[in-house]
């Protein structure tokens, strides 16, 4: 599924023939998987260098290749009835990064240590749908509209791609009237307690499955700590980790 989105080489490309893509893809989920630096990368599997793997996953970012394999994933979800559109869930976590750089900031939740933060919206069964990284002391709430309109056109089912869920769950974190007034716009309900009012009941029920996603999202041990200080090469993980969780959604509606 991945092969045909990877840019083909130049036929007659300089200097000795290039590593394989598939063995390549697999150093990149190695790492991902493992949490490993780049110079660590085992030789002995076959992968190539960890240098000529991080070459190749950022000559794929540029093409979007793992943004590309996330929106037909979750197109084929869509066709097999998976996604839950009556709600979408939002909600961010921090994490450190062990470098520093752009989109970093001392944690509010980690005694001001230099980190990230992971801000995830996902569908009422917990596919993730968009992740946007921001610094560690970014508010959850400047992100909200952002990550709505994030979500990719989803194909699958007959008429338009669908990009808007029927209701937004959130915490009192992201009470906002601007912010409620904009998702009106969109045709979304959101269903955010206001400040100082008591909390709506049955609210935990609805938002459970975004912490479970960012579980799952951060199972990935290179995700649990950002190691690059680039973040357009943090974002090339979270992508196909994202992706992975789809595929394994969709192997469970397939025979």
């Amino acid at each position: 599924m991945t092969e045909p989105l990877l840019p083909p080489w130049p036929e007659r490309s300089p200097g000795p023939r290039p590593v394989a893509d598939r063995l390549c893809l697999q150093g990149v989920l190695y790492i991902l998987y493992n949490d490993i630096a780049w110079q660590l990368l085992p030789l002995e599997l076959g992968f190539g260098s960890g240098q000529t793997c991080w070459h190749r996953l950022e000559r794929w970012q540029q093409a979007d290749v793992f943004d590309q394999l996330h929106r037909i994933l979750l197109a084929e979800l869509n066709a097999a009835g998976e996604p839950d559109w009556s709600r979408a869930c939002v909600v961010g976590s921090h994490i450190r990064a062990g470098k520093g750089g752009p989109d970093t900031g001392p944690s509010p939740v980690d005694r001001r240590k230099t980190g990230s933060k992971h801000h995830l919206i996902c569908d009422g069964r917990g596919t993730p749908l968009k992740v946007i990284t921001t610094a560690a002391n970014v508010n959850d709430i400047t992100r909200t509209l952002a990550l709505v309109d994030g979500i990719p056109p989803v194909a699958g089912r007959p008429g338009r791609p669908r990009r808007r869920p029927d209701a937004l769950p959130g915490d009192k974190g992201y009470d906002s009237k601007a912010n409620r007034l904009e998702l009106r716009k969109r045709r979304i309900l959101p269903v955010i307690p206001r400040r100082g009012a008591p909390n709506i009941q049955g609210l935990g029920k609805l938002r459970y499955v975004v912490e479970q996603t960012f579980a799952l999202l951060h199972h990935f041990k290179h995700l649990a700590v950002r190691w690059e200080r680039r973040t357009e090469l943090h974002d090339a993980f979270v992508s196909p980790a994202c992706a992975l969780i789809c595929w394994r959604r969709l192997k469970k509606h397939r025979p």
